[in-house]
């Protein structure tokens, strides 16, 4: 059987599980969330999470970024880093990278085949969690010095929370994933907080008062030090522009390449991190890291000319970010969204964020069953006077967009799902090949 149609072969038995990132709201808020099943395939597999000290990540925004950067660095320090996060862009193996390089499709396939009588000892296992164990073990054959491992939901109960990491790290909070989470940030938080282990160093961005409470109080009843970023350790943005932009924390002067005001607290919170983690991460490393990190589809500048940006914008707060990042960095330009949501987000809430920035709405939806009806999408921006239209797949709407922006030099960003912006840059990308 040769390597691709083995590959295939492998996805369709890890999506045969449960799939919680393909269940709609409703179903997601009686899913059957425990960490029991973990510890059992974890054990049965040897517990490689344990192999390599880890640095664990969780947040409803800035995680992938913050993972991302850390991972950077600690390549950059001679270590050989694991990075496991999802969900993926364009390929399953995205979510399982050692230094920067996914797992190739032949030792995914292989990893898999030989997971498969441990698996198939522990009932009710879902996708997630065996991935989850796939990225463990890949990180331990590899023999990685460190890893990098991003919360796939919440925190408290997800797969990833069989770690006992060198530092728990805690992004943004905000409103998401609420059927799971709770509709308030004190529940949020607390869900969030279930990584903090006893004694571990947490640290955590800045933070609303009500959740900043809540990580307090974990920290303090499990006696784990808190750093908090911008209190505990200052920092501050410098000059910016398209090629990137500077920030100082502490004393360290630092360059990153991603853009936008969210992204400096991301920086300082994977520098706290990488300071607590008892790892040794020169400043240097830090530095050469930080300017080198390559994370996609945030405020990713495809084309300067007219603009293309793609970004993973997908509740109300990063819809905010995302708008002040695009009035700092295309002052007075308008912005033709090409927008595709899930059904559980709060679509009048992230359409009203962006409406100062917006001249155009170009409602699509992604090849996935939590996808809302573009004609849905369109009457919401209705609702708010915003001019809207409906494509019929996302390649359409990169087209329509694109063609817009070449009459008035409009910026075309694209947001609200990662799976729209996923496909655009994918299509895109063919476009630049032909």
């Amino acid at each position: 059987m040769d390597t691709e149609t083995a590959y295939n072969q492998a996805l369709d038995y890890l999506y045969s599980f449960v799939d919680y990132s393909l269940k709609k709201s409703a179903e997601l808020a009686k899913a059957d969330f425990n960490l029991e099943r973990m510890r059992a395939l974890m054990a049965a597999l040897g517990n490689p999470q344990e192999a390599y000290p880890v640095i664990h990540v969780a947040g409803t925004k800035g995680k992938g970024s913050t993972s991302a950067l850390a991972a950077s660095a600690l390549r950059a320090a001679g270590y050989r880093t694991g990075l496991y996060s999802s969900p993926h862009l364009q390929d399953y193996t995205e979510r399982i990278q050692v230094d920067g390089v996914p797992i190739t499709h032949a030792e995914l396939t292989a990893l898999v085949a030989e997971i498969k009588p441990a698996v198939a000892a522990v009932p009710r296992l879902t996708t997630f969690e065996i991935t989850t164990a796939l990225g463990f073990l890949y990180f331990a054959r590899k023999q990685a010095g460190a890893a990098v491992i991003e919360v796939g939901l919440g925190g408290r109960l997800d797969a990833t929370n069989v770690v006992r990491p060198r530092v728990a790290v805690i992004t943004s909070l905000s409103y998401d994933h609420m059927a799971v989470l709770g509709n308030t940030l004190t529940l949020i938080a607390g869900e969030k907080a279930g990584i903090i282990k006893e004694g571990i160093p947490v640290v955590s961005s800045p933070q609303k008062d009500e959740a900043l409470a809540v990580l307090e109080r974990v920290a303090a009843e499990r006696h784990a030090p808190l750093t908090l970023v911008g209190r505990d350790l200052r920092f501050m943005a410098g000059p910016y522009s398209l090629d990137g932009q500077r920030l100082a924390v502490g004393s360290v002067e630092l360059s990153i390449p991603l853009l936008g005001a969210h992204q400096v607290a991301n920086a300082a919170t994977a520098y706290a991190a990488l300071q607590v983690s008892g790892l040794d991460v020169p400043a240097e490393a830090i530095r050469k890291g930080f300017a080198t990190v390559v994370w996609p589809c945030r405020f990713e500048v495809m084309r300067r000319q007219p603009p293309l940006v793609l970004d993973s914008a997908h509740n109300v707060d990063s819809a905010e970010h995302l708008c002040q990042t695009l009035q700092e960095y295309f002052p007075g330009r308008r912005t033709i969204l090409i927008f595709g949501s899930s059904e559980d987000k709060d679509i009048p809430g992230m359409l009203g964020a962006l409406q100062p920035c917006l001249e155009r709405v170009i409602a699509t939806q992604a090849v996935h069953p939590r996808a809302m009806a573009p004609q849905a999408l369109v009457e919401a921006a209705a609702r708010l006077g915003v001019a809207a239209e409906a494509a019929a797949s996302v390649e359409a709407a990169l087209v329509r967009a694109l063609e817009l922006s070449q009459a008035d030099g409009a910026v075309v960003v694209s947001a609200g799902s990662m799976f729209v912006t996923a496909e655009v840059r994918t299509a895109w990308q063919k476009m630049e090949r032909r």
